[in-house]
């Protein structure tokens, strides 16, 4: 479909001066919008695809790519700075940036995530461009069995997520699952723990449900705060931006290839997104790591292993879309949107027909993960000053913000009374120690999980044996069962191992300390 002529042609087409100004202006305002809290990558695209209808097909699209790009690894900002992310993809960079913030280290933290997220948005950008029609064929075997065991295996790392008590870990998932009950039952389409409110009949809205779950909740926990600020003094005099060196680029290769790798399989799978494949590499870098307890308490590969991710799912999300035009997420959708204005449908036309147009857009979208990496690395410690703004005024923009961002979701006045709910849950569930990552992902993938199997269900004319023997028969399926089995069983392993070495260590300076005595006698 697409060949190397085509590519530097793309390239060509898409190196000119004006294009190169508009994308720079569409990644500062995408960084913009990704930063602020409660307003997400979909929005931020869909109120600005307003300004390239009277551009070239080629110019707007080029903008929309430095929008996407650039609202994703802007997320991260406010998630390591403020541990309220600023768009659902980096919900999983608070586990480790925010403890760096609070440690001194905001300024390594927005580093790293800015290095982590160019790198994962180089390799999806390039898995885009090279791989689009072999991986987007590959997707079409994802039937219902596999899109329910995807979700599963989502499902199943919540457990690994916990960094307290297992039992609290998948309490927290199993209410985000009640959660993605409510709503109507996609069978018989009967309204179900709505209680007669007519707001709930689609189901609990995600960018309200999560805006209150991070933000207002988090907005809360530092109200009751002491400290004029949203971290700890100490922690603002000791905040050093540190200088890039060339090192930094190559800290963590492994991880930045895992990561990158994950979150472009999880980007191409529909309905999966940012925040998923933040949560599996962070899984996946945790239990591959030689000090796996340090992760959660402020570790830098944390943030380069979610960040690398999430921002490889962009690339991803698009190979279905332009090659199917089946969205891979919500912003892909949007873009679509961008492309149907713009007189293209998605398809196998865009690499042919429309190549002149297509395959600039996709230059445009790995020029974009430079324009972040330079503007993000330049503006890091102007970002990192964001923490010494008074905790009243940072707070009060917070709450204007989640307020703001959860009524422009959808223009709707209920969604902000699920945002202030959301909140107060989460400040409940955060002081009794829960997990609301936990409940997030499950909340999330509780609908996938159930429109898998209900769909598979019905293709075996409502025969469960013959709907549960399709999982097992299926490869790709299988193999996801195989995963999740043992994504379930590795932290009951991993603290087994931790507790037979905390053991041998207490045995070791046992034997030490009696030697030592021995030794004084």
């Amino acid at each position: 479909m697409g060949t190397i002529q085509s590519i530097l042609s793309g390239f060509g087409n898409a190196f000119t001066l004006t294009n190169m100004l508009v994308l720079t202006g569409g990644t500062v305002l995408g960084i913009i919008f990704g930063a602020l809290p409660g307003v997400s990558s979909t929005m931020g695209v869909a109120v600005l695809i307003p300004l390239t209808y009277g551009m070239n097909p080629v110019t707007g699209l080029i903008m929309l790519a430095g929008i996407y790009c650039g609202s994703v690894y802007g997320g991260s900002i406010s998630a390591c700075l403020l541990n309220t992310p600023g768009t659902p993809a980096s919900a999983a960079a608070t586990l480790d940036g925010f403890p760096m913030t609070r440690n001194g280290r905001g300024g390594e933290a927005l580093h790293e995530a800015c290095i982590a997220s160019f790198w994962g948005g180089i390799f999806g950008a390039i898995v885009l461009l090279f791989l689009a029609p072999t991986i987007a064929t590959f997707s079409l075997k994802f039937g219902s069995q596999e899109n329910a065991m995807m979700a599963i295996f989502g499902l199943t790392i919540i457990v690994s997520l916990s960094n307290g008590s297992l039992l609290k870990g998948f309490l927290s998932g199993l209410i985000g699952l009640l959660m993605s009950l409510v709503g109507m039952d996609i069978t018989t389409a009967y309204p179900r723990f709505t209680f007669n409110i007519t707001t709930l009949y689609g189901g609990i809205a995600i960018i309200p449900a999560i805006v209150g779950l991070y933000s207002m909740s988090q907005l809360l926990t530092s109200s009751g705060e002491k400290t004029g600020v949203l971290v700890n003094e100490d922690s603002i005099k000791n905040m050093k931006v540190p200088k890039v060196r060339l090192k930094d680029f190559v800290r963590y290769p492994m991880t930045y290839i895992k990561s990158s790798i994950i979150g472009a399989f999880v980007g191409i799978v529909p309905g999966a997104g940012g925040n998923i494949a933040g949560y599996i590499a962070y899984n996946e870098a945790k239990r591959a790591s030689k000090t796996p307890e340090e992760f959660g308490k402020g570790c830098r590969e944390g943030v380069a292993a979610t960040e690398a991710a999430n921002n490889a799912v962009c690339g991803g999300s698009l190979i279905p879309m332009l090659t199917l035009g089946i969205p891979g997420n919500s912003v892909a959708a949007v873009l679509m949107g961008g492309l149907l204005i713009q007189g293209l449908t998605p398809g196998y036309s865009l690499f042919s027909t429309y190549g002149h147009i297509t395959y600039p857009f996709l230059a445009g979208f790995i020029l974009a993960q430079f324009a972040f990496t330079i503007i993000g690395l330049l503006g890091a410690k102007q970002f990192a000053k964001v923490v010494k703004v008074p905790k009243g005024f940072l707070l009060a923009g917070i709450g204007v913000l989640c307020v703001v961002g959860s009524y422009a979701a959808s223009n709707n006045i209920a969604d902000v009374y699920i945002m202030l709910i959301f909140g107060i849950l989460g400040y409940l569930l955060k002081t009794a120690g829960f997990d609301i990552s936990a409940i997030v992902l499950g909340l999330m993938l509780g609908s996938i999980a159930e429109a898998g199997f209900m769909q598979s269900y019905a293709l075996y004319q409502k025969d469960l044996g013959q709907t549960l023997a399709s999982f097992v028969t299926r490869p790709i399926s299988l193999i996801l069962i195989l995963i999740s089995v043992a994504s379930c069983f590795s932290p009951l392993l991993s603290k087994r191992k931790a507790k037979k070495k905390a053991a041998k260590l207490a045995a070791q300076q046992a034997a030490e300390k009696a030697e030592e005595k021995n030794d004084e006698e």
